[in-house]
């Protein structure tokens, strides 16, 4: 090549790459604007610092590519698009307990804190990778059906629930109300070949009014069973507590077996009927210890005189359940009694994402006052003692014996 094409003709040709290159530019940013305008209006224009900084070409191009390749009738719309987008990006972060609701399961939910739904009455959760009951509710179908805590969920009506998102496991068990759905089931048994057995229960679904309180009497223990952590459990326990001292007894069971958790300002003002004001409830870790917050108890008590108490915990105790027991047991107030529990120990944020969908998102986890992560390691009791299903089924309860047991010594 002569100097005067190096010297010359290839500025020229740089020049010339160069300005079509900011044309095109300009066309395709002319084109693009109203997109790049969307972009920042979602983001808002006073944290555009906040647009994440990729590509996102590559899922415009999925999108289109579904669009031209996949002619089927069964395809989704536009609007399903969207929701199964918001759902996989969810799911990214691997926390079966953040997910987003489209409408269907949004209603569900709202549904579930009203406290009257169509279903079989269990609370679920995602152990070991696997799904299964954390409890049944009393007096529900599910109870009635003999389901027990730690059943592992394998099918519903047939069909795996292998990677099954718990939402999706909701939506496959509910129903109208009258209509049957078959679980099937394997129950731990360490008795029999493989360790437990694979079981069909039908059960026909009914409407489900969540149970809170009950009470009862032995000889001169109290026992306050706790089903819930709802907006009137603290009212209910309260006149349940104010019913113990009427007694002059001072021996108290508290039963939190079964017990899938519920709000935790709940568990918070329950512990507080037995803590000195200051005392440490429980702990939420925010992930940055300098900013993690401690939840003390106000010291509202009603009891004139320390009663002796012994709390049951079973594995489908979770959540707030396993909040309480562990506050009152690391106090030193109460002995625990029964079986290792659930481990549910993370606290979910509801944000409406659109004015008919939410994302539930994990924010933080609980630790207990001595820092035991429940999440990682649930409540392990002072006093373990298991109840089988033999022992369900000839109504037998060894655990609430044992506490007896130890209240009269």
């Amino acid at each position: 090549m002569s100097i005067y094409i190096k010297r010359v003709l290839l500025p020229l040709l740089f020049i010339g790459a160069v300005t079509g290159a900011f044309f095109y530019g300009v066309m395709y940013g002319e084109e693009n604007r109203d997109q790049a305008d969307r972009v920042s209006r979602m983001f808002g224009r006073e944290n555009e610092a906040r647009i994440p900084n990729i590509d996102f070409v590559p899922l415009l191009d999925a999108w289109y590519l579904l669009d031209e390749k996949y002619v089927f009738p069964d395809a989704p719309n536009d609007e399903e698009k969207l929701w199964g987008t918001i759902s996989g990006l969810v799911e990214s972060i691997g926390d079966p307990y953040s997910v987003f609701m489209p409408p269907k399961e949004a209603k569900i939910f709202q549904d579930d804190i009203r406290g009257d739904f169509g279903g079989i009455g269990i609370e679920i959760g995602i152990r070991d990778g696997i799904l299964a009951v954390i409890s049944p509710l009393k007096g529900t179908p599910a109870y009635r059906a003999g389901l027990q805590a730690g059943d592992k969920i394998i099918e519903i009506d047939g069909n795996p629930t292998t990677n099954i998102a718990i939402d999706d496991a909701v939506n496959k068990i509910r129903g109208e109300r009258g209509t049957k759905v078959i679980l099937t089931l394997f129950r731990e048994n360490k008795k029999l070949p493989g360790g437990g057995e694979t079981i069909d229960v039908p059960i026909v679904r009914d409407t489900i009014i969540i149970p809170t309180l009950d009470t009862e009497k032995k000889d001169d223990v109290f026992i306050i069973s706790l089903y819930s952590f709802s907006s009137n459990s603290v009212r209910l326990f309260t006149n349940a507590l104010d019913e113990f001292s009427k007694t002059g007894g001072n021996k108290l069971v508290i039963d939190l077996r079964n017990n899938p958790g519920g709000f935790l300002d709940a568990a918070i003002e329950i512990a507080s009927l037995f803590l000195p004001k200051g005392t440490p409830v429980v702990i939420e870790d925010v992930g940055k210890e300098d900013e993690e917050r401690i939840h003390r108890a106000s010291g509202d008590t009603l009891l004139t005189t320390k009663p002796k108490i012994v709390v049951l915990v079973n594995k489908g105790s979770a959540s707030a359940s396993e909040i309480l027991a562990a506050a009152l047991a690391e106090n030193n107030v109460a002995t625990l009694v029964g079986e290792k529990t659930f481990g549910k120990g993370s606290v979910q944020e509801l944000v409406p994402l659109t004015s008919n969908t939410f994302i539930k998102i994990t924010v933080a986890r609980w630790l207990t006052p001595e820092r035991h992560s429940l999440s990682d390691e649930g409540i392990t009791p002072e006093i373990v003692v298991e109840r089988t299903s033999e022992d369900i089924v000839a109504g037998k309860d060894p655990q609430l014996e044992k506490a007896i047991e130890i209240l009269n010594k």
